[in-house]
C-alpha cells in the first residue's frame, strides 16, 4: 500500500522481519528454513532444468510471498500458514523420513520480482515445488517459470483463471474468479439490486477479471451495470470516479480490489454523498480493511473462502488454536489457504510415486476431497479446487458468514 502512514509502514516491515527471523537459524526438530528479499539471481527461465529431485536429506520445497509492499498482510498472513503446515508435518516425522525445508523469498509486492525469486527457487535452490503466490499477476509470473522447468506450483489464494491456464504444472486450492465473481454476482440479484456501477484496478489481473465475471452473472439475472470507472493501484484521490457513478444512483457499487485501496474509497464515496453498499471479493479481506475504512464499510459485503475462525468444526478450531499459539494471532482466510496450499503438497508428496516434479504433479492432479481447513478439496481436469464460497458481512471490526454458495447454485 504505497499510501501507508510511516508507522504503519514499520509495522509492516518489522512484522516481515519477524517473520524471516523466526525462519532463518531455527535449528528445532523441523528442518531450518531461510527467508530472503529475494535480491539478484536471473530473470530468465530458460534454464535447461526440467524437474528437480529431492538429493540430500531434506526436501527443498519453496515459496514466493509479498512479505512487504502493497500486499503485506496477505503475503505474511499466507506464509504462517505455510510455516505452521510444514512444523506440523516435519514434527510427524517429515516425508518418508525426511523434513521438509523451506525456502522463503520476499517478492516486495511485484510481479518482476516474482520472476526473478522463483527463478532463483528453481534453477539455483533446486527445489522440488514452490508454494505461492496470493496475488495473480505475481502468480503468473511464477507459473511461467515453474511450468517451464516442470517444477509443480500451488497458489493458495490467486483467483485469476489464468494462473492455472500457464500448464499441468500449476495447481491451486482457492475458488477461481469466474465462481467468486458469479456467486457475487447472484448475491447482488439476491438482494434485490438492479443497477450496480463498477470500480475497477485496470492494471490488476484479479480486479478486471473479476469485474467481467461478475457483470456477465449480474446482467443475466436482470441487472444492468448502470457506470464503469477505474483507478491503478496507489491511487489516492478516488471522488471524480465516484461522482461519476454516483450520477447514474446506482443501488450499489462493485470495488473489486485489494484492501489498500477499498478503505480510502469506501471513505471518500461517503464524502461525495454515495450512501449505497459497497460490494467485492476476496481481495478485502485483511485486518487492515477497517483501519482504512473506518465506519464507511458497515454493512458492506465481499465475497471470501470458506473460513471462519469461529468455526465450530473440530479440525478448524484445532488450526485456529495451533497458529494461534505459533503466532499469536487469529488466523484469516489467506493463513488458512497458505496452510491448505502446503497440506496439499504434503499429501501429494506422500503419494507420490518419485519425489520429483512429473511425480508430485501426478499426485496432486489426482487428489480428491482433501480435507482442508477451507472446506474439501478436490482437484479438477483444470487443476483448480472446486468448493463453495461464502459472501462476508462488515459488521464492526468483524467479517461474519452471511451466506454460502455452491458452484451449482451459479451454474457451474
Amino acid at each position: 500500500m504505497k499510501r501507508r502512514n510511516f508507522l504503519y509502514q514499520a509495522a509492516v516491515l518489522g512484522l516481515a522481519a519477524a517473520t524471516m527471523g523466526g525462519s532463518v537459524g531455527c535449528k528445532d526438530k523441523s528442518a531450518e528454513n531461510t527467508t530472503s528479499n529475494g535480491t539478484g539471481g536471473t530473470t530468465s527461465s530458460d534454464s535447461g532444468a526440467r524437474g528437480n529431485k529431492v538429493t540430500g536429506d531434506a526436501i527443498l520445497v519453496g515459496e514466493f510471498a509479498s512479505l512487504t509492499g502493497s500486499t503485506a498482510t496477505f503475503g505474511t498472513a499466507t506464509h504462517n500458514g505455510i510455516q505452521l503446515a510444514i512444523d506440523q508435518a516435519n514434527a510427524a516425522g517429515g516425508i518418508n523420513g525426511k523434513l521438509i525445508k523451506l525456502i522463503t523469498y520476499d517478492d516486495r509486492s511485484k510481479a518482476e520480482e516474482a520472476t526473478t525469486v522463483v527463478t532463483k527457487l528453481v534453477t539455483s535452490d533446486k527445489v522440488i515445488a514452490v508454494l505461492g503466490e496470493v496475488a495473480s499477476t505475481r502468480s503468473i509470473a511464477g507459473a511461467v517459470v515453474c511450468q517451464s522447468n516442470q517444477v509443480p506450483m500451488i497458489t493458495p489464494s490467486s483467483t485469476n483463471p489464468a494462473v492455472t491456464q500457464k500448464g499441468d504444472y500449476i495447481f491451486r486450492v482457492c475458488f477461481t474468479d469466474d465462481f467468486q465473481a458469479a456467486v457475487v454476482g447472484q448475491f447482488a440479484k439476491d438482494q434485490g439490486y438492479k443497477n450496480v456501477g463498477t470500480l475497477v484496478d485496470i492494471k490488476n489481473d484479479y480486479s478486471v477479471g473479476f469485474a467481467k465475471v461478475f457483470s456477465e452473472q449480474f446482467k443475466k439475472g436482470g441487472g444492468t451495470i448502470t457506470g464503469e470507472q477505474t483507478y491503478q493501484e496507489g491511487d489516492q484521490d478516488f471522488k471524480a470516479q465516484l461522482n461519476a457513478l454516483k450520477a447514474n444512483a446506482p443501488d450499489a457499487i462493485l470495488v473489486p480490489g485489494y484492501y489498500s485501496e477499498v478503505g480510502t474509497i469506501a471513505r471518500q464515496a461517503l464524502e461525495v454523498g454515495l450512501k449505497v453498499p459497497l460490494i467485492g471479493g476476496d481481495g478485502w479481506d485483511s485486518p487492515e480493511l477497517i483501519k482504512g475504512a473506518g465506519t464507511a464499510l458497515e454493512g458492506a459485503f465481499f465475497g471470501d473462502h470458506n473460513f471462519s475462525a469461529k468455526s465450530t468444526d473440530p479440525a478448524v478450531k484445532k488450526f485456529v488454536d495451533d497458529f494461534k499459539a505459533k503466532h499469536n494471532t487469529e488466523p484469516d482466510a489467506l493463513a488458512a489457504l497458505g496452510y491448505d496450499a502446503a497440506g496439499l503438497l504434503i499429501a501429494a508428496m506422500k503419494n507420490a510415486k518419485e519425489l520429483d516434479g512429473t511425480g508430485i504433479r501426478d499426485a496432486l492432479a489426482e487428489l480428491k476431497d482433501f480435507a482442508g481447513v477451507t472446506g474439501k478439496i478436490s482437484i479438477d481436469a483444470l487443476r483448480n479446487a472446486r468448493k463453495s464460497a461464502v459472501i462476508m458481512k462488515v459488521t464492526g471490526a468483524t467479517f461474519d458468514i452471511f451466506k454460502t454458495y455452491t458452484p451449482e447454485q451459479v451454474g457451474l
